[in-house]
């Protein structure tokens, strides 16, 4: 039974990663799950410079997940690639992706050049970041931008380029093909919805920052629908991700389309859900008579 996936030449040993900024670079975790029998860990967003983030309080829970504004708060590549890099690099059965962010093109560019000669398997574009030069609108609500910021991307990365989208537009396929178009060698989907909460006590926002980001149970739907209409769109890989607590939920998204799946809010729960998912997967197959991971990507038309 082979439950081996690759994605732009990169071979992953199952189809399991965690998503950007639920993880943080694996240390965390590692009390808890065994790195290596994870098929990647894709590290919490970087950018060129240390970012402090969102004033607090910035997470709030919610019926079926969670709201957060943290604001990519990170340590800044330098420090980065001197402590986490190599923290990683002790699990070789692991790929690494790294989550790179910025407040411009420049930002990002810089960042992905850094990690040029590093030893890192895979880049994961975050193009839900506010873009600063064109009035704060995100990189990925724009499909002309998508494209644009893609292109830059390629030109300068020695790693595979996976686009992460954000959901928060009218027509997610539109943002897809753009990456396709840029170069994109995957995408990832979907970012966080944009969410908010009052407390009705307090009569005040719930997060300083007003709105935030919403994952969890709550956003699964709309997530498997978007990898879908993807599917159906592009030729290129895609890494399904929203709301994922179990293996069904993870089935889910790889028979609508996607290649791997990435969990995100349910490490805050159960931090070791990633191996019961490839657990599952597994249990799955076997049940099913289903030999390789492939005959279940993209069955439903």
């Amino acid at each position: 039974m082979n439950m081996k996936i690759k994605i732009a030449g990169v071979e992953w040993n199952n189809p399991v990663t965690v998503a950007s900024g639920t993880f943080g670079s694996g240390a965390e975790y590692s009390d808890f799950v065994d790195l290596n029998k994870i098929g990647a860990v894709t590290t919490k967003g970087v950018a060129n410079i240390p970012w402090e983030g969102n004033p607090t309080p910035r997470i709030a829970e919610t019926y079926g997940g969670m709201i957060n504004a943290i604001g990519l708060q990170n340590p800044g590549i330098d420090l980065f690639v001197k402590r986490d890099i190599p923290y990683l690099q002790q699990y070789p059965d692991t790929k690494i992706i790294v989550n790179v962010c910025g407040k411009s093109t420049e930002d990002y560019c810089e960042v992905v050049e850094r990690l040029a000669n590093e030893a890192v398997d895979m880049l994961e574009i975050n193009i839900s970041c506010p873009n600063v030069k064109e009035g704060g609108i995100a990189f990925g609500q724009d499909p002309r931008a998508v494209e644009a910021i893609t292109k830059e991307m390629k030109k300068r990365a020695k790693q595979p380029v996976i686009m992460k989208l954000s959901p928060n537009v009218t027509n997610i396929a539109e943002m897809a093909l753009a990456a396709e178009a840029g170069g994109a060698d995957a995408l990832s989907l979907i970012n966080t919805l944009t969410g908010m909460k009052i407390d009705v006590n307090r009569r005040q926002f719930a997060l300083a920052n007003k709105t935030g980001g919403l994952s969890g149970p709550a956003i699964k739907p709309v997530a498997v629908r978007m990898v879908y209409q993807v599917a159906q769109a592009v030729n290129i890989p895609i890494i399904g991700m929203g709301g994922i607590m179990n293996a069904e939920d993870a089935l889910e998204f790889i028979m609508a389309g996607a290649t791997a799946v990435s969990i995100g809010t349910a490490n805050f729960h159960n931090p070791n859900v990633t191996l019961e998912v490839i657990e599952g997967i597994r249990q799955f197959m076997e049940k099913n008579g289903v030999k390789d991971i492939s005959e279940l990507i993209g069955c439903v038309k």
